[in-house]
């Protein structure tokens, strides 16, 4: 600062507030002469700093010319201004060729520093004569540094309580191109071990939640005596197989393994829930459809089940994937939002833990069930109860139901335990 006063010395031998433009309510300033002089040295800030690309060397200059009477305190005011819209302009360069999500964040930051650009212009005419008074007690670097804070905190308190209207809009200005279950897999993050295992985490979650919403529906349409068929949108298994592999692919560009035991943990149990998960989405998918149920109690009791279990593994999974707040991603999850809805009817705990616990009570249930089921259903099929094409489709029938609730059970366990850096490991978890 000091070398930039003396510096400015020099430059006030040459340069006075009456070479530059008057500025709206500043001294003898007309109205549209002021106007222009005012956004003239908005476009002067905004420049300085974008050459300079730092607006803290931009308004120490402005404060050091005002110290040395080479600018106006009125005119220091029309330069922060522009310096302050002229910081979005790194931002604005860094997000190109960037990720979507860089971007919307670098636009996110350029909107707010044209909401208090606006402000401060409104407010001008108001502040500037208030200022201009108060010069008389109080010097004018100082005053020009405590309107550059007063001019960025009522900024913040007029963009905050706007944020998810502000949220909504930027989304819609660059909305996201690939799937919503996919957004998390960023390649910036593949430098850190970490955050490239909480992306895919988060992926797996996402895909969980899909697939479980979908096949909850399949379910109580089975139970109706509907072929189990999961629905076949833009939301539900295919979108969240693929988007498994995706994620798959995606571990494999990691740099590295992670550095500590606790994030090795992290990892492996992340990569339980994306196998778990995986066979799930194979599961699901096969032929397209899993079969038909018949009318008996213990193939009613079996959809129940699974039912059951996929709308307890759906909670726990949005849990983990939590927050998705974007509009393209309603579509994901809406089908979870029926889930924790039916829970909700039914009576059962909404909690993770205790969503967890039952699913782990319905996969294991339905894995006993399974069992009788098979030998039952077999020796139909050798007393002329049954044909042996139909016991052993049957059984198999039994068997991807069964199979469903498992690898959901699994690799919501997995999910919740990778999300717990320091837990020990446990011997009852599965693998």
């Amino acid at each position: 600062m000091t070398t930039l006063q003396q510096g400015m010395g020099g430059v006030a031998e040459q340069l006075h507030p009456a070479n530059l433009p008057p500025v709206l309510a500043g001294p003898g300033a007309a109205w549209w002469s002021g106007l222009f002089g005012l956004v003239a040295l908005v476009v002067v800030g905004l420049v300085m700093t974008a050459v300079m690309q730092s607006s803290t060397a931009a308004i120490a200059v402005t404060l050091s010319a005002n110290y040395a009477g080479a600018i106006g305190l009125d005119q220091g005011c029309a330069l922060i201004i522009g310096q302050n819209i002229g910081t979005a302009t790194s931002s604005a360069m860094a997000a190109i060729g960037a990720s979507n999500t860089a971007k919307r964040l670098a636009l996110a930051y350029i909107l707010f520093k044209l909401i208090a650009a606006l402000i401060a212009l409104v407010l001008f005419p108001i502040v500037i004569p208030l200022l201009v008074r108060a010069s008389s007690t109080i010097d004018g670097v100082t005053l020009l540094a405590a309107y550059h804070t007063a001019y960025n905190v009522v900024g913040v308190l007029v963009v905050l309580p706007l944020i998810d209207k502000l949220t909504r809009f930027v989304e819609q200005i660059l909305p996201e191109r690939g799937s919503p279950l996919t957004r998390c897999l960023d390649p910036s993050v593949l430098a850190t071990p970490i955050a490239t295992v909480e992306a895919v985490r988060r992926t797996v979650a996402r895909a969980l939640t899909t697939m479980c919403a979908s096949l909850d529906s399949a379910l109580v349409a089975a139970g109706h005596g509907e072929v189990i068929r999961p629905k076949q949108d833009t939301g539900t298994v295919a979108a969240a197989a693929d988007a498994l592999r995706q994620a798959q692919e995606f571990m494999s560009g990691m740099n590295g393994p992670p550095e500590s035991e606790d994030e090795q943990r992290r990892l492996t149990s992340t990569l339980h829930a994306l196998d778990h998960a995986s066979r799930l989405a194979e599961t699901a998918g096969e032929e397209a459809e899993l079969g038909s149920v018949s009318n008996g109690p213990d193939e009613l009791r079996a959809v129940q089940l699974c039912a059951e279990a996929m709308r307890s593994a759906a909670l726990v999974a949005d849990e983990v994937a939590a927050p998705i707040t974007s509009s393209a991603a309603t579509v994901a999850r809406r089908g979870t939002q029926r889930s924790l809805d039916a829970l909700a009817c039914d009576g059962a705990a909404t909690s993770t833990e205790e969503a967890l616990s039952r699913l782990e009570h319905c996969a294991k249930e339905l894995g006993e069930l399974q069992r009788t089921y098979r030998c039952t259903t077999l020796s139909s099929g050798t007393d002329g109860t049954l044909t042996a094409d139909q016991a052993i489709s049957r059984v198999d029938t039994m068997r991807r139901v069964e199979g469903l609730a498992r690898h959901a059970w699994r690799a919501a366990t997995h999910l919740v335990g990778s999300g717990a850096v320091s837990t020990e490991p446990r011997p009852d978890v599965p693998h």
